[in-house]
């Protein structure tokens, strides 16, 4: 299920999209307008004759007249839920019928509106699915148009129609050697085809009056009038029904539909059966993914409301917080000179222990370290006990997991400070010293460390070093501010022992350990801060499947942590504080928006390929300059070499969307009840720490490809 609701959502996503694009418009439409042609293939008693084309049968086409003292008013383009309703409200006030030439695409959006025209006894006519010239198109697109436009019709109302309007029709004499084999193909398909002699011109809105005069027909001829409910404003053309039907009821002239006026049968016949539940089928999906958009565009909205807002809200806080941290004189308390304890858990981790016992050995801070072997088949134990280092000891375990790895540790520990690391992360000598000085105020219970990607000369590890120092840190920075640090990093964290004595220390129930952990803190009433200048070196992942087994665990124990720890929204005291501002915003920042956020790359791919390209590049660059000032301000803070920055704009199409498939599976895994197990990610053992003496590496033989 984790891998097949993910597939089965995206091509659910693009279908609804698709069709959505389709209904609007904006997939397969062709919007040429032919010139005129020359009419010398036209018959003359088609181009003398009255504005009804009856090409049917094998007989010769007739062009029929409407009766003296009957008019037909015909909509077009429609039906348009602002005014054609309107329009159909004005018919029914002064009892007078008309003709609407309805499009497949509108109709299949607003059903209900061709449901009232047939309800209220108007005639309802095809014109076609997507309102092309058909003398661009082939024989096999016009039927294509017209069958679409009658399943939408079957759908809204039950019905088929025998009426057809070609769109940029005029009256029978412009009918020309390109337009008249289209119309004696309609004929063949069953179709009468009906023109217009009086044209309202209500499309250029000329004023109501100008709109009445050229709707009105000479003397007392019959006349199929032409006006439109749809395409823009049509407010002068509302006005002017108000005005125009009862004047023209004064003058004798009947309002009727073309099968009457024509003493014709109804051009309406009953759908029934399949092709019926076809087309209500049809109108359905399209009233699905309308709404379906609907929400999808408001989510897309509040989601650039919180990206911009995160991203403000970031660059504020870091910068308060650099400068708080960074003023001449600032002090977190007494300076912490004493002894602590560095534990160090390793699981089958021979290629990088030997690096990260060294790194510790140089630390400008005393420090005891104890590596705690959780039942490593590689040997890694007996690597550490072969380096006799001084002050390291190494503490062996049946594998138990990582929490009771450290929880051994703890025990094991003879200092007040602990501080809890990786076993494929290094040091820097100043490291330890750095992370424990904000103990110096005993309020605070920990302190999370700046960790760094040490292997970040590969794509894969440049894209993590940019998420790192952007992402990561720029977080701790906000979150130190706004007091809800939500994690303490695995790689670099340390802990006043008082306090991960009185939450239990580590804990079991989730695959976050170091978020769970972090919570309990705060929901103990303990500090916890952030030491910019405590850096640690660790291995990332350098494949895909080693990132989507990490990311995949983090993002799955992260939604742990935030369920355990849920009773602390309404709880008092500082468990009380943190649920009801940490919690939220955990949950916002790290699962509900990056959960929607991939909707800003559905769009953009939607509007590349189907919507307008040009503003949505423009669109898409203007999001990414954000980011990059985002980006280059937190590489200012850190003082890292801005050259990984060139990555950006591919981190942003493909490592993201990466990220987000990930979170979507642990989002299944979550609320299907599955159950995710420690993957261990296999390293190569090639980080080291700036100022440390460099290990003897292996030969280049012996190093693993970066993928």
């Amino acid at each position: 299920m984790r891998y097949l609701l993910p597939v089965v959502f995206l091509v659910a996503l693009l279908a609804m999209l698709m069709l959505r694009g389709y209904v609007h418009s904006e997939i397969l439409a062709d919007h040429r307008v032919r010139p005129p042609a020359p009419t010398d293939q036209v018959p003359d008693e088609i181009l003398e004759g009255g504005p009804v084309i009856d090409a049917r049968g094998k007989s010769a086409p007739k062009a029929l007249r409407i009766p003296d003292k009957q008019l037909v008013l015909t909509f077009d383009d429609g039906p348009d839920p602002v005014w054609t309703p309107k329009v159909l409200d004005k018919l029914k006030e002064y009892h007078a019928h008309g003709v609407f030439f309805v499009t497949g695409t509108m109709t299949s959006r607003h059903p209900e509106l061709v449901e009232r025209m047939v309800r209220e006894g108007h005639e309802v006519g095809l014109h076609t699915f997507n309102h092309p010239d058909l003398s661009f198109q082939s024989t096999d697109r016009i039927d294509w148009e017209l069958s679409q436009n009658q399943l939408a019709i079957a759908g809204a109302a039950g019905i088929r129609t025998s009426l057809f309007r070609p769109p940029y029709s005029s009256f029978s004499d412009a009918m020309d050697n390109k337009s008249w084999p289209v119309t004696q193909y309609i004929g063949s398909r069953g179709y009468i085809t009906a023109l217009n002699n009086t044209d309202s011109e209500d499309w250029k809105r000329p004023g109501v009056d100008a709109i009445i005069k050229q709707a009105t027909p000479k003397g007392t001829q019959g006349s199929i009038v032409l006006m439109h409910d749809s395409g823009g404003d049509r407010s002068q053309t509302v006005a002017a029904l108000d005005r125009f039907l009862p004047q023209m009821k004064d003058r004798g002239y009947r309002f009727t539909n073309l099968t009457e006026a024509l003493g014709a049968p109804t051009a309406h016949t009953k759908v029934t059966g399949p092709e019926l539940w076809k087309g209500k089928a049809f109108v359905s999906a399209v009233a699905f993914s309308e709404a379906t958009t609907e929400v999808l565009v408001v989510g897309l909205a509040i989601v650039g409301v919180l990206v911009f807002a995160r991203f403000g809200l970031m660059l504020i806080l870091s910068f308060a917080h650099a400068r708080k941290v960074r003023r001449k004189g600032f002090s977190w308390g007494r300076p912490i000179n004493e002894r602590v304890s560095v534990l160090v858990p390793a699981y089958n981790e021979r290629e990088c222990i030997a690096n990260t016992v060294r790194s510790l050995m140089a630390s400008e801070h005393p420090i005891e370290v104890i590596v705690i072997d959780d039942g490593s088949s590689d040997g890694t134990a007996d690597i550490v006990e072969a380096l006799r280092l001084p002050s390291v000891r190494v503490v062996r375990q049946e594998n138990s997991g990582k929490p009771a790895a450290l929880n051994n540790g703890i025990r094991h520990a003879r200092y007040d400070i602990v501080v809890m690391m990786d076993g494929d992360t290094v040091f820097e000598p100043s490291t330890v010293g750095e992370l424990v000085q904000p103990f110096g105020d005993m309020r605070v219970g920990a302190v999370a460390g700046n960790a760094k990607v040490g292997n970040r000369d590969s794509l894969i590890g440049a894209w993590q070093h940019i998420e790192y120092v952007m992402g990561f840190n720029l977080d701790r920075r906000m979150y130190d501010l706004l007091g809800c640090m939500p994690t303490i990093p695995g790689a670099i964290g340390a802990f006043r022992r008082q306090a991960l004595e009185r939450v239990g220390g580590m804990s079991e129930d989730t695959l976050a350990e170091d978020t769970d952990i972090t919570m309990a803190m705060h929901r103990d009433g303990w500090r916890v801060v952030y030491a910019e200048r405590a850096r640690a070196w660790t291995e990332a992942p350098e494949t895909v499947q080693q990132l989507w087994s990490q990311r995949y665990r983090w993002s799955y124990g992260t939604m742990q942590a935030i369920w355990k720890h849920r009773r602390a929204l309404v709880e008092r005291g500082p468990s009380g504080r943190f649920g009801r501002v940490g919690l939220p915003l955990v949950s916002l920042f790290m699962v509900l928006a990056p959960l929607l956020a991939p909707l800003i790359d559905v769009f953009l791919l939607y509007g590349l390929v189907f919507g307008p390209t040009q503003k949505t590049i423009v669109a898409w660059l203007g999001v990414l300059a954000i980011q990059l000032v985002c980006a280059a301000y937190a590489f200012r803070l850190d003082r890292e070499r801005m050259i990984h920055l060139i990555s950006l704009p591919l981190q942003q199409l493909l490592y993201r969307q990466l990220m987000y498939v990930v979170l979507l599976q642990s989002w299944i895994t979550a609320l299907t009840g599955g159950r995710l197990r420690w993957q261990k990610l296999r390293r190569t053992g090639t980080v080291e720490a700036p100022g440390v003496i460099p290990s003897q590496r292996r030969s280049s033989e012996d190093r693993r490809p970066v993928a």
